[in-house]
């Protein structure tokens, strides 16, 4: 395992750029299987997960040629429609293949996806409608931990997928419209790339950023070439770097209207902020101001930026508060950053932070992707040196996130 040990005390200032998009990249490439051809995709973030969805491809018979940034898949060979287990477990975000491989081979077998196996529900509400996408089948659906689809047809079905999460996309193709428990479909920047995505390679869809999607079958689909969007949760992970360290940087290739309230929630802790054509600038103040977070799904504050948000609160001035309303079990880091001196409290999905003059250095551990990440910019601003072990869950979304603090000022380096 791999550790971050970082010296703490340093400003940020400089440039730098914000990656593709984890979380519009996944289904991206899970989708490129519906193409009989060949998919080029730019600005594919070099990270964990893009190279185990690489994998995957590889397994299922596609050929997928990887430099830097690019990702160029031949999908035209593809001869299963069975995911290995080794694979599904790498991820949760794998299941997202069970929906192009059903669209394309009417059936497809899996197994639970992910490390959190054991929280994944089969009578998930999301599950129960993606069966309907098939005629009746009288087919086992787990056997031995494999999950079994097979159908003859798919037919068109308006679909209604109860899932909190706010990014899954748990089925492509020609048949879903994909809503929320308010019956309204999630309208996330990465479910408008995706859309666009596949609009490009010949598909019909129309409404992704509304309320209603609707999407209607073709016959066939087209080789395409296709920039992934800009890392919305990675931007705002910079900026809080910067935030936190009393620093000013300028991102470059982001989209700002993508994490407005993010920006809304920096400026109210005081924090200068200059928008320009695919650039942000912020500029910190001698000291934060306290805000108070509440999570929401898109447009509202996304519940990937609490952790962070959370960190940088610790050393503002005054008491902030904040409430999860999506994720259930998502203040694991604040033990952590109480081991740095934080003084939070957590009473169910609210957390109470009174920030403090000082964070130390400590010896802490990485839960989950966001948690490490926010970490990582306590340690920035911490006095003496904290050592971040467990970083394969920061690998997992972020591209080069230490060198490009590194670029930045901050004292960081990886240990394996």
């Amino acid at each position: 395992m791999s550790n971050y040990i970082i010296e703490g005390g340093k400003k940020l200032y400089g440039e730098t750029y914000v990656s593709g998009s984890k979380n519009a990249s996944l289904p991206i490439m899970a989708a490129s299987v519906l193409n009989r051809g060949i998919t080029k995709l730019y600005n594919v973030p070099n990270i964990h997960d893009t190279q185990m969805m690489v994998e995957i491809l590889k397994n299922i018979g596609c050929k997928v040629k990887k430099n830097q940034n690019k990702i160029v898949i031949d999908s035209r060979n593809v001869n299963k429609f069975e995911i290995p287990e080794h694979l599904m477990r790498q991820m949760r975000s794998s299941v997202i293949f069970a929906g192009a491989i059903l669209g394309r081979y009417k059936k497809v077998t899996f197994s639970y996806p992910g490390r959190m196996w054991y929280r994944f529900k089969t009578n998930r509400p999301s599950f129960k409608r993606f069966w309907k996408i098939r005629d009746n089948s009288k087919s086992k659906f787990w056997e031995n931990n494999m999950w079994n689809r097979k159908n003859n047809t798919i037919r068109n079905k308006s679909w209604l997928s109860k899932c909190r999460s706010n990014r899954k996309y748990n089925a492509f193709g020609r048949i879903i419209w994909w809503r929320d428990k308010n019956n309204k479909c999630r309208n996330e920047p990465e479910i408008v790339d995706l859309q666009n995505f596949l609009n490009k390679m010949g598909a019909k869809i129309d409404g992704a950023g509304s309320n209603i999607i609707k999407i209607k079958g073709v016959k066939n689909l087209k080789d395409v070439s296709y920039n992934v969007m800009p890392d919305r949760i990675e931007a705002g992970t910079l900026l809080c770097a910067a935030a936190i360290t009393g620093g000013e940087i300028t991102l470059k290739k982001v989209n700002a209207s993508h994490i407005t309230p993010v920006l809304n929630k920096l400026a109210e802790a005081g924090c200068t902020i200059k928008l320009r054509e695919n650039e942000i600038t912020l500029k910190a103040p001698k000291k934060l101001k306290a805000v108070d977070i509440k999570t929401m799904p898109y447009p509202g504050f996304p519940t990937d930026m609490q952790a962070i948000m959370g960190a940088t609160l610790t050393v503002a001035t005054g008491t902030s508060i904040i409430v999860e309303n999506i994720f259930e079990s998502r203040y694991k880091y604040m033990i952590e950053l109480q081991k740095m001196g934080a003084k939070i409290n957590i009473e169910g999905k609210t957390a109470i932070i009174k920030g403090v003059k000082k964070l130390y250095g400590a010896k802490v551990q990485a839960t989950d992707l966001r948690g490490g990440a926010s970490l990582v910019l306590a340690g920035l601003v911490a006095k003496g040196t904290t050592n971040v072990e467990n970083i394969e869950y920061i690998l997992r979304g972020y591209e080069n996130l230490d060198g490009k603090l590194k670029n930045l000022g901050a004292e960081i380096y990886m240990i394996k």
